[in-house]
This record gives structure tokens, C-alpha cells and sequence, in this order.
């Protein structure tokens, strides 16, 4: 882990240093995620768990999907199923999956790439692995990210962004010890592939052992920090964090963030996954593949589903 890298972190252009008049957030609070299963039975952990929809606005739901080595005929997806109200977002660290929606988007999503899915007023979509990797079995390991869209937005025209791994924005820190993927948004002056309806900010960090790593942050924005793999602590607190963990940040300008001296036989970095957001600030109504603001509206949502108007399964789909 993971796919995209790069032999001199020196090379890339450096993140902005922040400025001394700016603050650090603070930790708020750290959260382990849970264990579960999903789609067919691939396991996943629910990194939101136990965290208020407050302090997660814009954002809804996060698994990170592995880190699992399948053996041959183990590797499992999901089956065809519906969305509306949301964006989805499915970012392949190692591995390959394959996608399908009912709007004619779709490819292949493999070692560092991102499939990025406007659900809006209605999708039908699958994602599973190739044959290939059914046979063989291999290493899986990503994340999915679900993003709130504000109530004007729920209805818009579904839309299928494919973000090859090369097109991820790249930078590092004054010192080269960190590799910052841009994924969507912005950093400082730098901006990701991923084009929002929400304005949200997602960063995949590699940080070495013993790096340290200031990130400016925008203020409007809430600050959310995952850690995919290895150990390390955030705030100039110094709160310790490992693997499954999420911390919540506030109050600030920008994020602190350090990578143990001594990383476990596993993992090379500190692996983080780093989310902010602008709040919505609106009634969250969900439920199961949908997202809307009422009630009603999800009533509405499951009876469109069945009524076949969110979308129909291609002739030629997998």
C-alpha cells in the first residue's frame, strides 16, 4: 500500500506552510470503527460509527472495504442495487473492482483510482470483482465514501466520474516525508480531479515513520482523519491513533499530525484518509441506498425504485 507513489517525495511540489498567526485544531474525539460485512460478505469496517451526523455533515457513511487477501473464489461485490440523494464515491487503494450503472458510466477501478457516482435523483449500479480475481483471489483494499447533497440538489442528473490513479494531484511536506494524494477539493492552491456538487476536500496521506505533517485547513470546513494502516497520534496533543481509528478536529486552521518512530512488520506509513467538508446544515432523513431530508421523500424513493423509475439493469451488464 498503496498504488500510487513515488521514489522522491522531493520532487513533488510542497504543501503551503502554515502561517504562525494560524491555530491547530483540536481533537474532539477518537472513535474506533467496527467490524461488519457488506454487499455479498466482503468485510468492511463502518469508520463513522459512534460519531454524530454534526460533526460528520457533509458527509453520511464510510467503510473502508479490506485490508483482506482473498483465496481463489473468495473475493466478493455487491449485486445491482439503487441510490438516490447522494453522491458516492469508491476509491480503490489495491485491487480491482469493477463498475456498472444503469447511465452508461462504469469501467474498471483498480490500484489507486476512483469511481465517482452522482446518485441525484436515481442510479442503479453494481460494483464487483473481475472474474479474473474470483479465480485467482488477491489483495482488496479501499474505501467507499457516501457525500450529502443539499435538498436542492437530491433530484439533479445522475452523472459517472472515472478518476485514474494518474490523475490524483500529488504533493508532499517541507521535509518529504509525507505523500499527499488530492483526490477532490482543494489544498492550498492545489485542486484534485474529482469535480463536487458539495465543496469537501479528500486527501489520501502516507506519512513516514517519524514524519510530521502540518495541513492548512479550511475554516469552514469540518476536519475528519481515518487511519487506513499503521499508528500515530494527531493535535498538538499528541492523541494517539492506530489503525480503525477516526478523530474528530475543531477549531482551527490547520491539521497536526505525526507518524510513530516504530511502525508495526506490516506497514511501511502511517496511511491516513483525510475528509473535510462545508456543513449542509439540513434534516438527514436515510435509509438502506437512499438519502433525502424527510420521511417522505424516502417513502417516495423506494416507491419510484419499484415503479422502475430510478433506472433500468443494461442489456449487457455484468
Amino acid at each position: 500500500m498503496p498504488a500510487i507513489t513515488v521514489q522522491n517525495p522531493l520532487e513533488l511540489p510542497k504543501v503551503a506552510a502554515v502561517a504562525v498567526a494560524n491555530r491547530p485544531r483540536r481533537v474532539s474525539s477518537v472513535t474506533t470503527a467496527p467490524r461488519g460485512l457488506e454487499g455479498e460478505g466482503f468485510p468492511v469496517r463502518r469508520a463513522f460509527a459512534g460519531i454524530s451526523q454534526a460533526d460528520l455533515d457533509p458527509f453520511v457513511h464510510l467503510d473502508q472495504m479490506g485490508e483482506v487477501d482473498y483465496g481463489p473464489g473468495e473475493p466478493k461485490g455487491t449485486p445491482w442495487h439503487p441510490h438516490r440523494g447522494f453522491e458516492t464515491v469508491t476509491y480503490m487503494i489495491e485491487g480491482t473492482f469493477l463498475h456498472q450503472d444503469s447511465i452508461g458510466g462504469g469501467g474498471v477501478i483498480e490500484n489507486g483510482a476512483t469511481q465517482w457516482m452522482t446518485a441525484g435523483a436515481g442510479i442503479l449500479h453494481i460494483e464487483r470483482p473481475p472474474d479474473a480475481l474470483i479465480d485467482t483471489g488477491g489483495l482488496f483494499h479501499g474505501i467507499q465514501l457516501w457525500v450529502n447533497l443539499p435538498a436542492r440538489l437530491k433530484m439533479t442528473t445522475p452523472r459517472y466520474q472515472d478518476i485514474g490513479a494518474d490523475a490524483v494531484t500529488l504533493m508532499t511536506n517541507e521535509n518529504g516525508d509525507a505523500i499527499i494524494r488530492v483526490i477532490a477539493g482543494t489544498l492550498g492552491d492545489a485542486g484534485g480531479p474529482g469535480v463536487t456538487h458539495t465543496p469537501i476536500t479528500v486527501l489520501h496521506v502516507s506519512l513516514l515513520p517519524g514524519g510530521q505533517l502540518a495541513l492548512p485547513w479550511e475554516p469552514r470546513y469540518n476536519a475528519l482523519t481515518y487511519v487506513l494502516a499503521g499508528q500515530g497520534t494527531v493535535g498538538l496533543e499528541r492523541t494517539p491513533l492506530s489503525e480503525g481509528q477516526m478523530a474528530v478536529q475543531v477549531d482551527g486552521d490547520y491539521l497536526v499530525l505525526s507518524a510513530s518512530e516504530s511502525p508495526d512488520s506490516r506497514t511501511e506509513a502511517l496511511e491516513l484518509l483525510i475528509l473535510g467538508g462545508e456543513p449542509i446544515r439540513e434534516p438527514v432523513a436515510t435509509y438502506g441506498p437512499f438519502v433525502m431530508n424527510t420521511r417522505a421523500e424516502l417513502q417516495q424513493a423506494f416507491e419510484d425504485y419499484e415503479a422502475g423509475r430510478l433506472g433500468q439493469i443494461p442489456a449487457d451488464h455484468i
